[in-house]
């Protein structure tokens, strides 16, 4: 990334994985990150802890991100998308002086609270 009189300066991958992921856990609306299939299984085989939700592609210059969340039921989804984008560039570059090109949001899914099944009446059971 970046050469000087010293050498050379290189940010791994799971460094822009790691800042993009801390600063979507902090967004208002992000309920988690979304780990898929093949990512679950990747971390059960090999042992690595894998950064949740987060896929990177870091160059010289410039880096890509992919995130794959689940919201909080009854956010404005298009608006606190928007926002996590935003944060999330704002802080790899801030952070890493890498030009962020794309921050790619992939909803995977709908937190619904606890409070909403305390509002419907509990079933009776049907056997004693």
């Amino acid at each position: 990334m970046t050469e000087g009189n010293l050498g050379t300066v290189r940010i791994a991958d799971d460094v822009v994985a790691v800042i993009a992921g801390l600063t979507a856990g902090k967004i208002k609306g992000i309920a988690s990150m979304s780990a898929g299939i093949t990512e679950g299984w990747a971390k059960r085989v090999s042992g690595k802890n894998l950064t949740k939700g987060v896929d990177v592609e870091v160059g010289q210059v410039e880096t890509a991100i992919d995130l794959r969340v689940i919201v909080e039921y009854g956010v404005k989804i298009n608006e606190v998308c928007q926002i996590l984008q935003q944060e999330v560039k704002e802080a790899v570059e801030n952070m890493t002086g890498l030009n962020v090109v794309e921050v790619n949001v992939k909803v995977e899914g709908v937190e619904v609270k606890d409070q909403f099944s305390k509002d419907q009446p509990k079933e009776e059971k049907r056997v004693k």
